[in-house]
């Protein structure tokens, strides 16, 4: 068992947790990082990543299939290599998980690998599949960024097989018949997407009134509508009751929230997409074990738990679960452990993306969250029917709404359904961060064509009616 002393050590290598151990390499500090499985964590292996190789290549199957015709192109679509598919998602994320190895070694982070249990403060042992101690490490700061898991719904746990998470939902040997997904917030919505354009009979099942049930409401309903044009049964106000498993399919039970009539949907595959929670089991002995609530770890706005030394950020600590948050929530704290800067989490400039097509963007309030609010507001809107550059890509569908203060003309919310809305939607978060008015956005030059010219178009569309 080898004793060694480190400034900060790290557990978990996901969004958050090798972020913060480049960034504690950057300040010239002693680092290690301990994981169990693939650096990059879940998102980089099983998450953001795959899913949106998968997701490129059935839009792309779906560009050949439905707008390649209008352009004068006719495609033989006779055989589809699912398997070929896979293997490229699954190269890309060993791309870049190889790519965060390379970080380490150019800042000199040492990699241990196992599991990580924390006995008492500065004390981190590393235990191997069997649960044996491997390795004990002393440090002065432990950063856990243990990352989430799928949640499970009571009564019914994944088999990996007829019942699924994401992670099997991304390497299944070929594409179900019939495929039915519980839960249509982004990871739902995401693979509904998915599966469709690959052939596949989907049903999306949400208990809410919506899909993306924290999206705007006109977002919402405008991509349910296309979503069924393309075939996609959705079933909102659903409740789900039972799932049987009999041999290779599943029988799964729903009630009808608003009429309270029940019935029985079959499948071949059931996907859980109900949400996450934190991975806080076998992590802490009993001194050194945070207060933690509803399955996430509490901390303060430096990311400190109520154990000195002790600190946690990214999806373990809870909503919300996202990527780019949990990098930026990792890099506060360590900064903040080592008094190398003094920057807050500012959680109203979240930027929001689900990457379905068209593609979701948001960021601020939404227009019901303004109402319950009080606020008194201004909203613009634009079509990307009326976009130059959408039409020639014959990317017509979507549109942008902004919400702005009616008084002072502050933007409060920026809300995008189109083609490109994700590489769209840092303009506005910017535009929100500097409090950007409307008149400001409607005044800047934006290039033409292009599909962002629809931002200043919206901006500039309020009291001319929709465009």
């Amino acid at each position: 068992m080898a004793n060694s002393a480190f400034d900060l050590v790290i557990v978990g290598s996901g969004p958050a947790g090798y972020v913060a151990a480049v960034r504690a390499g950057q300040l010239g500090k002693k680092v290690a990082c301990v994981e169990r499985a693939e650096l990059g964590g879940i998102c980089l292996n099983w998450g953001c990543i795959p899913t949106k190789a998968l997701l490129a290549d059935a839009h792309f199957m779906h560009q050949l299939e439905h707008v390649a015709p209008n352009y004068g192109l006719t495609v033989d679509l006779a055989k589809l290599q699912w398997e070929k598919i896979v293997q490229r998602s699954r190269s890309v994320a060993g791309q870049l998980s190889r790519g965060i190895d390379f970080l380490f070694k150019k800042n000199k982070v040492t990699r241990y690998t196992g599991s990580g249990f924390i006995p008492q403060p500065g004390v981190v042992e590393i235990k191997d599949a069997q649960g044996k101690v491997t390795d004990t490490i002393s440090t002065q700061n432990i950063l856990v960024c243990t990352g989430a898991r799928g949640r499970e719904l009571p009564g019914l746990r994944p088999d990996g097989k007829v019942v699924i998470t994401s992670r099997e939902a991304m390497v299944l040997p070929k594409t179900p018949k019939r495929l039915l997904i519980i839960g249509a917030g982004a990871i739902g919505v995401e693979f509904a997407y998915i599966y469709r354009q690959f052939g596949s009979q989907v049903t999306l099942l949400e208990m809410l009134p919506l899909i993306l049930p924290v999206e705007d409401e006109e977002v919402s309903q405008r991509l349910q509508q296309i979503f069924t044009k393309s075939g996609i049964n959705i079933r909102t106000g659903h409740r789900t009751d039972k799932v049987e498993v009999t041999g290779n399919m599943a029988r799964v039970s729903v009630t009808d929230l608003a009429t309270n009539q029940a019935s029985v949907l079959e499948a071949d595959i059931v996907l859980l997409a109900v949400g996450v929670t934190g991975n806080v089991e076998n992590l802490f002995g009993p001194a050194a074990t945070p207060a933690i609530e509803r399955g996430a770890i509490k901390v303060d706005k430096g990311y400190k738990t109520n154990i000195p030394g002790i600190y946690a950020a990214g999806d373990v600590i809870g909503p919300p679960w996202l990527a780019h948050v949990a990098s930026y929530e990792a890099t506060i704290a360590v900064e903040r452990m080592f008094n190398a800067g003094i920057r807050e989490m500012d959680y109203s400039l979240t930027p929001g993306c689900t990457y379905c097509y068209p593609q979701v963007a948001s960021v601020g309030l939404t227009e019901k969250q303004c109402r319950e609010k009080k606020l008194e507001v201004e909203v613009g809107r634009y079509n990307f029917a009326n976009n130059g550059k959408a039409l020639a890509a014959g990317e017509p569908d979507g549109f942008v709404k902004l919400i702005f203060d009616k008084k002072y003309g502050e933007l409060l919310g920026a809300h995008m359904l189109g083609a490109e809305a994700t590489e769209m939607l840092a303009e506005l978060v910017l535009a929100k961060r500097l409090e950007a008015t409307r008149d400001e956005i409607a005044l800047t030059i934006h290039a033409h064509p292009t599909m962002s010219e629809a931002v200043m178009d919206a901006a500039g569309a309020i009291g001319e009616g929709h465009a």
